[in-house]
């Protein structure tokens, strides 16, 4: 048994591909994709445990060639759809996890397998999760970019895991990387009023505590606030306390939008924070213009409501 990092990159869109080009071109152009994933993962030094029809597993020895062999595939399949029409793009979300794996008749078996695929599922489209074995045997200089998304609860594992997005994007040097300047400047605020915020999307409301957050809203299950809406990520947007103030951050591939009640102003998100005050709008996956896109009302509750009284439909 030995220690390795698992890869498992799976395709989304798949389904739009097939329904256009029938089942023979379809299948075609999925495998020649998921044999590119493979090549290049071995040009990395990993090893191509087995192809699953529209997803591919590896497994590396190296740590880093593996974060960097899925960050390099990653960065030179997104030039390569840029022409692709929308309907025909096969983009892919990737799980990556480390940790002992034992080796049966060719294939590998542990639990770093079992959360790389788990997190493959949890992934975007155009996202990489890592797990913190992973991200924590990178070395400062390695140039490799991560953010924790915090604590996530894993279906088969008892505790929750924390979970780093690894940022490939090349134009991320500063906007979509960074948070917005004037949350640097935020104070805290100790003596804030809210003890809460509540969230709410169609019939499903649901009030967070200081003790619930951070609360990730996405179409997941998993997610703390469910929005079953195909716009909408896996993991769309968290929302976290931070000196009192109540932030969301954009976890998304495409994007969020906020606007606050009584102000014309709106704020376009793609991986960046704002601070949330008073009441407002959060659009996932669409902008408000788009009369369908999938709208959650938030309101920051004072202290003399009472948390929890509306339960959980999502």
């Amino acid at each position: 048994m030995s220690d390795l990092t698992i890869a498992f990159v799976d395709l989304t869109g798949s389904t739009s591909v097939f329904e256009t080009l029938g089942n023979d071109r379809a299948t075609k152009a999925v495998t020649k994709l998921t044999q590119w994933i493979g090549s290049r993962g071995q040009a990395h030094g990993g090893t191509v445990v087995k192809m699953l029809g529209d997803g591919v597993l590896m497994a590396f020895a190296d740590n880093r060639a593996c974060v960097e062999a899925m960050t390099q595939i990653q960065q030179e399949h997104a030039k390569r759809v840029q022409q692709w029409p929308p309907h025909l793009k096969l983009l892919m979300q990737v799980g990556l996890a480390r940790g002992p794996v034992v080796w049966v008749d060719g294939d590998c078996f542990g639990d770093a397998v079992n959360l790389a695929s788990r997190l493959s599922d949890l992934a975007g489209p155009e996202q990489i999760f890592a797990t913190d074995t992973v991200v924590q045997q990178l070395e400062a200089r390695s140039g490799v970019r991560s953010r924790s998304l915090g604590p996530i609860r894993i279906k088969g594992k008892v505790d929750p895991c924390e979970v780093f997005r690894i940022e490939w994007q090349l134009d991320m040097q500063s906007e979509f990387l960074t948070m917005p300047a004037a949350l640097h400047a935020v104070s805290p605020r100790e003596d804030s009023d809210f003890v809460g915020i509540e969230l709410a999307w169609l019939d499903a409301t649901r009030t967070f505590g200081a003790d619930d957050l951070p609360v990730r809203i996405g179409r997941v299950p998993e997610a703390g606030f469910v929005v079953n809406d195909p716009r909408v990520s896996r993991m769309h947007a968290q929302i976290e306390l931070r000196a009192g103030n109540y932030v969301l951050e954009d976890l998304s591939s495409y994007g969020t939008w906020v606007r606050f009640t009584g102000s014309d102003t709106l704020v376009a998100l793609r991986r960046q924070e704002v601070l949330l005050t008073g009441d407002g709008e959060i659009a996932l996956g669409a902008p408000f213009s788009d009369f369908s896109a999938p709208t959650v009302s938030f309101k920051l509750v004072n202290g003399r409501m009472v948390l929890g009284r509306n339960p959980a439909t999502a």
